[in-house]
């Protein structure tokens, strides 16, 4: 083989004959993923048709799944911004503006764009792995198209988190008697937004927003020490990421619980 038929590109895509070059178990990690991803939007799913239980009027718990709560069935303090004057259908979340702007957050984050485009999609499901596609697009079709406005959503995102923070602050003046207090269900809330602000100020589109068009931080010393640190936390996106689907679904399973009357909030102070 000449140089020049060693350099030239190839006319396709790698090709292995047999299934898998590997010998570990190689299979796991995309397949935890699937079931983990699978999970938060079955359980994200039912619970937001389910509409109820999503509030509870006593500590002033709102789940973050309803928030901001925006249809006439509304509990009406649980409407920060208030209602709007129309019932909203079987199908419709009452957070309608919020939870589609999260869901495109996510699914465009690029983290989890590898970790479904590995494990649901398969493209590539892991080194010297046989891929079940012919061919490979990248982001140019249409349904992929919206993958090139993270950006935008995390600025959406951005706003939304700290709507959360305020339903979280403000569940701390509401304890049994009307004043300040501390139950189970507000360090729940407060972990479950520390985890949010964790996979918020960690993405890529976060970090880029401080730092992402400058030739030199020489005459900023305020916006590279902001830098820096959003570099630190970018290092654990992944591991944010994560750790805030838990937190999700742990804050809404444990509001749930007390809206039902399956359980009582156990109170710390006050």
């Amino acid at each position: 083989m000449t140089s020049t038929e060693r350099a030239r590109p190839s006319s396709g895509r790698v090709r292995i004959a047999q299934r898998t070059l590997r010998t570990d178990r190689w299979w796991l990690g995309p397949t935890l993923t699937t079931l983990g991803l699978a999970a938060f939007l079955v359980y994200g799913t039912v619970r937001v048709l389910q509409q109820d239980h999503y509030w509870v009027q006593e500590h002033h718990y709102l789940t973050p799944f309803y928030s901001p709560c925006l249809a006439q069935q509304c509990a009406p303090d649980a409407a920060l911004f208030g209602r709007l004057p129309v019932e909203f259908p079987p199908l419709i979340p009452y957070a309608l503006i919020s939870l589609p702007i999260l869901l495109l957050f996510r699914v465009t984050c690029y983290y989890y764009r590898k970790a479904y485009y590995r494990s649901v999609w398969q493209a590539p499901t892991a080194c010297a792995v046989r891929e079940p596609h012919r061919s490979y697009t990248g982001e140019t079709r249409p349904l992929m198209l919206p993958q090139n406005g993270h950006r935008y959503f995390f600025y959406a995102a951005f706003a939304i988190t700290a709507v959360n923070t305020w339903d979280m602050a403000i569940a701390f003046f509401h304890g049994t008697d009307g004043g300040f207090g501390i139950g189970v269900g507000n360090l729940v809330m407060l972990v479950n937004v520390l985890m949010l602000w964790g996979y918020t100020l960690s993405c890529h589109s976060c970090r880029h927003v401080f730092g992402g068009r400058l030739r030199s931080f020489g005459t900023r010393p305020v916006q590279y020490w902001v830098w820096t640190r959003l570099s630190t936390l970018n290092n654990r996106h992944m591991y944010f990421g994560w750790f805030s689907i838990a937190t999700l679904m742990t804050t809404d399973a444990y509001i749930a619980l007390l809206a039902s009357g399956a359980i009582t909030d156990l109170r710390i102070l006050n």
